[in-house]
């Protein structure tokens, strides 16, 4: 049976907040669903194809952090978090274990569908270009080689080191198939801005701590980087293919 697509699938036990959001998205052409359960929410990811997830921290008996946890053992695709909790902990944690961001109630309804729909239109570009990855021998599984017995899975958006799957959140996988497709290129800063932030106001330092993460998965020796490297006062070069 074929999947059905929604951009977004709101996860909260108010009903009343879940229901009001989700009309006024769908109101907007954004095709939304709402479920308010943990279960209720394993479910229809495994049988809908989603764009991003609107995620509560209370779930009745179970956590919207141990749900964030289960959706990226599988999924790579953005969640927002959304509570009334606002403790530093909170945010922190949600960011920590995957989260893409954190929105704290009461929100305004048009300020979170504008956000919404920038983060999902961007994964679902990330998600078309996958296939378009240019020069690469690639197996039925989806495996490019990067560097030693490191492999990026484009089938699951997942790096492959020593047969375990590290998870990527959307953003790096992002960054790094930009690298790739872009390989024996030197990349500059306002390149990154502009295609994989889509963003020029972006400060360079989030670019830094991004590739600071990616090395930190892939490099054998992250303080020594072979595979992605520093080009001063430019930007970065991915080598091509290191054995």
């Amino acid at each position: 049976m074929e999947k059905e697509n929604y951009k977004v699938l709101m996860i909260d036990d108010d009903e009343m907040i879940a229901t009001a959001t989700s009309e006024y998205f769908n109101m907007f052409g954004v095709k939304t669903a709402y479920v308010t359960t943990y279960d209720a929410a394993v479910a229809f990811l495994d049988e809908n194809e989603v764009s991003l997830v609107l995620l509560d921290i209370n779930l009745g008996d179970k956590s919207g952090f141990d749900l964030c946890r289960k959706i990226r053992e599988n999924y790579d695709l953005p969640i927002f978090f959304i509570s009334a909790r606002t403790s530093d902990d909170d945010v922190l944690i949600a960011l920590n274990i995957g989260g893409d961001d954190y929105i704290k109630k009461p929100y305004t309804l048009s300020v979170l569908l504008a956000k919404v729909k920038a983060a999902a239109a961007r994964y679902d570009r990330a998600r078309e270009n996958t296939a378009a990855v240019k020069g690469v021998a690639q197996t039925d599984e989806g495996l490019v080689k990067l560097i030693g017995d490191i492999y990026l899975n484009t089938n699951i958006h997942k790096i492959i080191s020593d047969g375990k799957e590290i998870t990527l959140k959307a953003l790096e996988y992002k960054l790094l198939y930009y690298l790739y497709a872009n390989r024996g290129k030197v990349v500059s800063k306002d390149d990154l801005l502009r295609d994989v932030w889509e963003d020029e106001y972006i400060n360079e330092g989030t670019i830094a701590v991004h590739i600071r993460h990616l090395r930190e998965k892939i490099e054998p020796d992250p303080k020594e980087p072979q595979l992605i490297k520093t080009v001063w006062g430019v930007g970065y070069i991915m080598e091509e293919t290191v054995s």
